[in-house]
């Protein structure tokens, strides 16, 4: 009940501590089959279940966030396994790290690889609109469709420097292609450590087996769900930020083009790593 008119209605703790209680279950516990809580599903909950006469689901909302409670949110974990074999995997990766520079002194280079996901070329209606005083840019919600394109990226450990490469598919045969072009940009290097995740490409039997008869280069894989230990990922991460999450193509070429442009920008002296 309100204390006083116009005030907000009191529920004593062990109420509210219930009705957290009850947010942090399974609906299917209360024989409902929500996919998840709501606040006017609590509501209705905590109220036939004799936690409170009544409550306004507005008031619910208040009491979830005091408890600092999101039963409406949720987001995606992956735990890794911390076994014999991934410590073992990750170890080779953090040695290189750690000893980056003392490989390069000895002609070695370290390079982190890794592959955007096929990115959807989506060609807007009517070209995003810029940014007038006071408003933010607006971007067309419709568009159409005009095929994919796979974008692979090197890390030089030593040096910071960014390398990339478009796909024309994401296989084996167009892996191995791009693995060649950037071991030709390091003619001088006596081996090349590449540091990849478990794609579908880098895991395939014919890269192995082409990993296995040239001995320059080698290859090591993060273990499952570690895929944070390999650095090109944060690579991506922080270059897709700056240079594709607001690029509009006009085109699939055109995306291409931006992607070629971009990562050479993307580097201090626009060039490739320094070769060794």
């Amino acid at each position: 009940m309100p204390s006083a008119a116009g005030d907000r209605p009191f529920f004593p703790p062990l109420q509210r501590v219930h009705i957290e209680r009850v947010a942090c279950t399974d609906p299917a516990a209360d024989g409902l089959h929500l996919a998840g809580w709501d606040c006017r599903s609590l509501q209705q909950v905590v109220v036939e279940q004799a936690v409170v006469g009544s409550i306004h689901d507005m008031t619910m909302a208040r009491i979830l966030a005091d408890a600092s409670l999101q039963p409406h949110r949720r987001r995606y974990w992956k735990t890794a396994t911390i076994d014999e074999r991934f410590t073992t995997r990750a170890a080779k990766m953090l040695w290189r790290y750690e000893r980056v520079e003392w490989l390069y002194d000895r002609g070695e280079v370290v390079l982190c690889l890794d592959e955007k996901p096929p990115m959807q070329v989506l060609v807007r209606r009517v070209p995003t609109q810029p940014m007038p005083r006071g408003q933010m840019a607006r971007r067309e919600f419709e568009y159409t469709r005009h095929g994919t394109v796979t974008f692979l990226v090197s890390l030089n450990v030593y040096d910071g420097m960014m390398w990339g490469c478009c796909l024309e598919a994401n296989d084996h045969a167009h892996f191995l292609w791009a693995v060649r072009q950037l071991a030709r940009c390091y003619p001088r290097a006596q081996r090349l450590h590449l540091i990849m995740d478990n794609g579908s490409s880098p895991i395939a039997h014919e890269t192995r087996t082409y990993f296995a008869t040239h001995p320059r280069l080698r290859a090591f894989y993060t273990p499952p769900h570690a895929s944070w230990l390999n650095q090109a990922e944060l690579l991506l991460r922080a270059f897709s930020e700056k240079d594709l999450d607001r690029f509009d193509p006009h085109s699939r070429q055109h995306l291409i083009d931006h992607l070629h442009a971009s990562w050479t920008e993307y580097n201090p002296d626009l060039s490739v790593s320094k070769p060794r």
